[in-house]
């Protein structure tokens, strides 16, 4: 059996950004980017082998933000990236 490489480059090219839609209360805009970060770094972490929450700890969050370039997320993101971790399998 062969065993896969970890990577975090993407597999794919990425799609087209488009703007958010406009209108929305200010708050509509912070936890959607919020959610999208949280999305990113989980992701990020399972690549990298994190595959309980347990062992995502705030530090190890911040770190892989820090390595795939994006800013330190706060508590509130790290325990949304836990929580995608521990429900999205």
């Amino acid at each position: 059996m062969a065993v896969a490489a970890v990577t975090t480059k993407p597999l794919h090219k990425p799609l087209q950004k488009k703007p958010l839609p406009a209108g929305r209360p200010r708050e509509w805009y912070v936890s959607h980017n919020r959610r999208l970060k949280a999305m990113r770094l989980a992701i990020a972490l399972l690549d990298t082998g994190v595959y309980y929450p347990s062992t995502a700890t705030n530090d190890k969050i911040r770190t892989t933000a820090e390595r795939i370039g994006i800013h330190p997320p706060s508590d509130t993101t790290c325990r949304m990236v836990r929580a995608l971790i521990r429900y999205g399998r």
